[in-house]
């Protein structure tokens, strides 16, 4: 039941404009806390970001001398009221530059902002042009425009932190930057995220929905990930392995359309097989690039999806264990 809600939840936001998840402080903080070294002198830009109400902005102003950032840029889509989820807009988008000086900390409650000529959208001209004065991109952009949205930032070679559904790791073009070490996952993952600030208007799906102590409507969909190209400890840590291949051929069934095996969870990878094998989407979480290799995504050699006698699994990741390519070499 709670999983039909969760689906119908992101299902609903996917399809409304109007609705948006708003990230919270916390788990800003529980992600970031690991990328600290990367924002030294660094100009970091949040472009999907009302400084007035944006949590991106509040941590990075907060924090802004012990990363020893160097510029913070926020802009934001059209014009909104100091009310977060008021429907009363204006056409101009606008945004504002931060360096910490005296005055600006002054005004904090409320920050002097610059209208753009144009809404705003981080496709605008003037949007991108601040994105090219940027170094590192942090924001939690639109879902149903995230494709489009990481094209941009891959298009103009930027460092980025941002927020996107578990889903997006099936996008084609997503995965191919995770394939070719160009992207991957964050720290957080699932409920790691732990939920989204909503509009009032907005039902309360699932049974961890709930109202803070502030009075925030808060829904935990439990299937968000953080995607960045900003290296982490755990991208460098081998997965342990304990299973074996050797005597429960049994439990790895071939697939019918390529030659590998399929492992249903990522705990179950065998350490002694060193051929082709389908994992759960999930595996990217853990996945190190210099134990495994990802050979692709979800297709069998006749392009269609990798089945067990005539029966498809959920999405699977094929992939190779290195380590014993290089001991049988």
């Amino acid at each position: 039941m709670t999983r039909k809600a969760t689906n119908k939840l992101l299902h609903k936001a996917k399809k409304s404009k109007s609705d948006e998840f708003y990230t919270q402080l916390c788990d800003i903080e529980s992600e970031l806390k690991f990328y600290k070294k990367h924002f030294k002198k660094k100009v970091v830009y949040c472009n999907c970001d009302d400084p007035r109400i944006s949590n991106f902005f509040k941590y990075f102003v907060i924090n802004f001398e012990e990363l020893e950032i160097k510029k913070l840029l926020t802009s934001c889509y059209r014009e909104q009221t100091s009310d977060l989820f008021s429907e009363k807009n204006q056409d101009n988008g606008f945004f504002f530059e931060y360096t910490n000086t005296d005055e600006e900390k002054n005004k904090l409650s409320s920050p002097e902002i610059k209208l753009f000529n144009g809404d705003g959208d981080f496709r605008s001209y003037e949007s991108i042009e601040l994105l090219k004065k940027s170094d590192i991109v942090v924001t939690n952009p639109p879902f149903s425009l995230f494709r489009e949205y990481v094209e941009q930032l891959v298009k103009y070679n930027k460092k980025f932190l941002i927020i996107g559904n578990v889903n997006a790791i099936t996008y084609k073009e997503i995965f191919q930057l995770i394939k070719e070490n160009r992207a991957w996952l964050g720290i957080n993952l699932g409920r790691g995220i732990s939920g989204f600030i909503v509009p009032e208007h907005y039902e309360l799906y699932g049974t961890e929905a709930r109202i803070d102590e502030f009075g925030n409507r808060i829904v935990s969909p439990n299937n968000c990930l953080w995607l960045t190209n900003l290296d982490t400890f755990k991208r460098h840590e081998d997965i342990l392995l304990t299973k074996k291949y050797s005597g429960n051929e049994h439990k790895y069934p071939e697939y019918d359309n390529y030659d590998g095996i399929n492992v249903n969870k990522t705990e179950d990878i065998p350490l002694d097989y060193g051929g082709a094998m389908g994992v759960p989407i999930t595996f990217l979480h853990k996945f190190n690039p210099d134990q495994f290799e990802l050979i692709k995504f979800r297709k069998g050699n006749d392009e269609k999806d990798l089945s067990v006698n005539g029966k498809c699994p959920y999405f699977r990741i094929l992939i190779r264990n290195r380590r014993i390519q290089i001991k049988s070499e």
